[in-house]
């Protein structure tokens, strides 16, 4: 069986604690089951056991037993946290630029498809999900609300190609996709607020058939998920840095 040493469950383990860590799976929030992230990350069922195991000694995460059980994330960061998120983000970084990148692009032309598709039940729809995420308390809950309301702009776009080139691209830079990045408790309601500003632009372009400021507003919101994960490798960067020097 793989121990934390095996290269394989080192790459996954260090994956899981920077998804926990940059809030894509926030406290509370249970992981994917171990099947579900196997085929996800693309390894074996026993590679992701080997590295749920090390999140679990390293504090991060608690199993619970029964219906309902399974892996729960207990806090988003640890002192063995920093270098696993610096050498996740690092190696990657080139990488998630130009995917993130891409995805802005993508989230662009699809605001823009949904301002000139979207119809009456769309409209709705949106209103409805932009209702539900003002609504929805700080955290987890504005998470999924914020999921929701993306997934309904997709739809409102009626391009089945365009929803799935963005779910791919977005399963490459999250596991939990189509949940985003949520940042840390510091700064999560701060992006709360920015983000609901955006969503009242972004649903007020598209109902009222404004092309051209929902592919602005939709490319200028993505820039989120790139900001908060710059701030977490910026924040793993000095901790490893103060602690090699200590």
């Amino acid at each position: 069986m793989p121990n934390e040493s095996t290269p394989l469950v080192a790459q996954i383990s260090d994956r899981l604690i920077t998804a926990i860590a940059t809030g894509e799976f926030l406290p509370g929030s249970r992981l994917p089951a171990e099947r579900d992230l196997a085929g996800l990350l693309h390894v074996g069922r026993t590679s992701v056991r080997a590295a749920l195991a090390v999140l679990h000694e390293r504090g991060l995460i608690e199993t619970q037993r029964g219906r309902g059980g399974g892996s729960f994330v207990r806090v988003q960061w640890t002192p063995d946290s920093h270098a696993a998120v610096v050498r996740t983000l690092q190696s990657r970084w080139s990488e998630i630029q130009d995917r993130l990148d891409a995805m802005r692009r993508l989230h662009g032309a699809i605001a823009r498809a949904a301002a000139e598709q979207r119809d009456d039940r769309d409209v709705e729809v949106l209103r409805a999900r932009n209702d539900a995420y003002r609504a929805a308390p700080s955290g987890r809950q504005k998470q999924l609300a914020d999921a929701a309301l993306h997934a309904a702009v997709s739809d409102a776009a009626k391009n089945g190609t365009l929803k799935t080139m963005l779910l791919a691209l977005e399963q490459e830079i999250s596991i939990g996709a189509p949940l985003h990045v949520w940042g840390e408790p510091e700064t999560m309601v701060a992006n709360e607020v920015r983000a609901l500003g955006e969503h009242d632009l972004l649903v007020a372009a598209i109902v009222e058939g404004r092309s051209d400021d929902a592919d602005d507003v939709a490319r200028e919101h993505a820039r989120i998920d790139l900001e908060l994960l710059e701030a977490a490798r910026e924040r793993a960067e000095a901790a490893a840095s103060a602690e090699s020097r200590s």
